[in-house]
């Protein structure tokens, strides 16, 4: 178990805009960062940072938290794996506890098939470079391939031996458990015997984004027509083929840097461009490429340049993977090598200038690129031609954006020799075919909708005005709770006459204190009974400690408190999203006038419950001739005197919601 002090360590030295910035593209959005949510398929930022308060809300989601949450939520890690990955990434010394049998027993079974996987990766590896067989077949065939070394040990390559239960002998000698072998897929279990999935083959471990072995990729080295070449882990809790990229956690820093990914089919492929010195580069894992794979490289960069062995058929069989690239709303480009190269070949023996050169010079627009692949056959037979056109006017049709729509039609026209209005009028009716194809759906979404609507047009009514004034009090004092503010105090004295007039004063309270005091001298208790519980919380902090951090404060939150804490805080922030001040739309900001801000709310709360006192006494008042109702109508005339008051203190008449 991992000590206090060593939690404590990570969130005093992790920064949430370093740890997600690994993951997700971050632009500066004035003092905070936003990007692209990572939870949610979305082409405008939704997703905020805020260095200053050391949090994230993702608005597409209604997700939010710290950087442990965020590694929680994005990598699906357990808060132990969070801490200990954060430990590592900034070289922290992890101080262990003793656990308990109760403890360990309870250890989180995906966590138990990742301790697996990263055994594995170490057996394989190990394997590869010092046992005998290893050594004569599995390394051989890496420096055949031209790797060397280093690239070896960086993306830990390694062989499963031959013999039908070597690693599961080892891994069960070594304590980990059958079931958790065979839910990685490592162990087949068949009538009571144990066979290694990968037997004689060569391994390429596969790490999430975070670096964690999600499965393994092992290719055959036996010429065994029945054996299939490539095979890879089933799928599992951990393993989602169609949802990770070989690469990823390798390639991810320098995506984002370049803007663009080079998107290539084999595990080999990426390690070549590797080694040769180009890093953005990840692959499908010889699958069909996915939406899931594509929003991926989509919260790193806009730009996919799509690489392609030499081969014709090859290349037609590939390319349909643009379309689900361009209906992401990204920008594609592809390169093809000369025929008879691949990725791996041709980076092999072509230095890093001049093959960086080659992609640059050879990298094609999606239009040119269908024109050239298949113009040669299609020139001389107008059947062939037609069809051409319509195929890329059917992917010039998933792109999202109308404007680039109109700039890849106008290019299509130029390149094809055809006028715009014919292609325009194709456009028009492959967009309208999709429309009716999805006719249906959408009628049934309208039906939902109808009936939401008149849901909300019937609650629209019924808004807890109560639930939003707690919400503000709990706003109030998470961003201003201790900051030093003058009041306006309203004291009654009698002057040298007799009479009693209201003194205003002017004072400085503890934001929390002027709070505190207010509802206190009201006996006001907040209704909402999870707010009741965060003021009662928060107020309790602000007394026992002399200063308040927002990151101090998160870490000692009860989780079920935390996610709504955040939500309040990163309120705000959502104005960003939009920049409004570029548009010349300046927003007036609660802290320009925060003693201001204060008393309003608690004045038009204290309104609100006077008010919500008056309607209760009017249930009260009989409509009988000969009831005696002069009891409640002097209580119900002495608030309507209070909020009299408050409208004068506001500033504005007071009318109920």
């Amino acid at each position: 178990m991992i000590s206090k002090a060593t939690i404590d360590t990570v969130f005093e030295t992790a920064r949430v805009e370093e740890v997600i910035g690994d993951f997700v593209q971050l632009k500066r959005a004035g003092s905070n960062f936003k990007g692209l949510s990572p939870f949610s398929d979305e082409r405008s930022p939704s997703f905020m940072v805020s260095p200053v308060k050391q949090i994230w809300k993702d608005f597409s989601s209604g997700k939010g938290g710290n950087s442990v949450a965020f590694l929680m939520e994005h990598e699906h890690f357990t808060y132990p794996e969070a801490i200990r990955y954060l430990a590592k990434k900034y070289n922290i010394e992890i101080e262990e506890t003793v656990q308990t049998d109760e403890e360990k027993a309870n250890t989180d079974v995906r966590e138990s098939m990742y301790l697996v996987s990263e055994y594995a990766q170490k057996y394989f590896h190990d394997t590869l470079l010092n046992s005998d067989e290893g050594k004569a077949i599995g390394y051989s065939y890496f420096k055949e391939r031209g790797f060397t070394n280093e690239t070896i040990k960086k993306f830990s390559l390694g062989y499963s031996p031959e013999t039908w239960d070597a690693f599961s002998q080892d891994a069960l000698g070594k304590g980990y458990k059958l079931e958790f072998l065979e839910s990685t897929g490592f162990t087949i279990v068949k009538e009571e015997k144990l066979i290694d999935r990968f037997r004689g083959r060569v391994m390429f471990p596969i790490q999430s984004m975070s670096g964690r072995i999600l499965g393994f990729g092992g290719r055959i080295l036996s010429n065994d027509k029945k054996a299939a070449k490539y095979l890879n882990s089933p799928e599992s809790d951990i393993y989602h083929k169609s949802k990770v990229l070989y690469g990823i956690f390798h390639a991810k820093q320098a995506i984002a840097k370049q803007n663009n990914c080079f998107l290539v089919e084999g595990y080999t492929d990426v390690i070549q461009f590797n080694q040769v010195g180009i890093e953005n580069v990840v692959a499908s894992s010889g699958t069909a490429l996915t939406p899931d794979q594509i929003r991926l490289i989509n919260r790193l960069t806009k730009n996919i340049t799509v690489l392609f062995d030499g081969d014709a058929a090859g290349l037609r069989a590939s390319i349909r993977g643009i379309d689900l690239i361009l209906e992401e709303g990204m920008n594609v480009k592809v390169c093809a090598f000369p025929d008879g190269e691949d990725p791996d070949s041709f980076a092999r023996k072509t230095p890093y200038e001049e093959l960086v050169l080659y992609l640059e010079n050879n990298s094609k627009d999606f239009i040119q690129f269908k024109a050239s692949l298949l113009m040669d056959e299609a020139k001389n037979d107008p059947v062939k031609k037609a069809g051409l056109i319509r195929d890329m006017v059917t992917s010039i049709s998933k792109i999202p954006d109308r404007i680039q729509r109109e700039i890849y039609i106008q290019e299509c026209s130029r390149i094809m020799d055809i006028s715009e209005q014919v292609l325009v009028s194709t456009l028009a009716q492959l967009i309208q075919k999709d429309a009716i194809e999805t006719g249906k759906k959408i009628k049934q979404d309208q039906k939902s909708f109808e009936i939401i609507k008149n849901e909300i047009s019937v609650e629209v009514e019924k808004i807890d005005i109560l639930n939003q004034l707690e919400r503000k009090i709990i706003e109030i004092l998470l961003l201003y709770g201790f900051k030093t503010v003058e009041f306006e105090d309203v004291l009654m004295k009698t002057n040298e006459e007799g009479e009693i007039k209201d003194i205003i004063e002017n004072k400085e309270y503890l934001v929390y204190q002027r709070v505190y005091l207010s509802l206190q001298e009201d006996e006001v208790e907040l209704a909402n009974p999870f707010f009741r519980a965060i003021y009662v919380n928060l107020i309790e902090y602000f007394h026992q400690n002399e200063q308040f951090g927002i990151e101090q404060y998160l870490m000692q939150l009860p989780p079920e408190f935390a996610q709504e804490v955040t939500d309040i805080l990163m309120e705000d922030e959502k104005l960003t999203l939009h920049d409004w001040e570029g548009q010349n739309i300046f927003v007036k900001q609660k802290d320009q006038n925060i003693s201001q801000y204060v008393s309003e709310t608690i004045l038009t709360l204290r309104w609100y419950l006077v008010d919500r006192l008056i309607e209760e006494i009017k249930g009260t008042i009989s409509s009988e001739a000969d009831s005696d109702n002069s009891e409640p109508l002097s209580m119900a005339m002495d608030y309507y005197k209070l909020i009299n008051s408050f409208s004068n203190k506001l500033g504005r008449v007071m009318s109920r919601y």
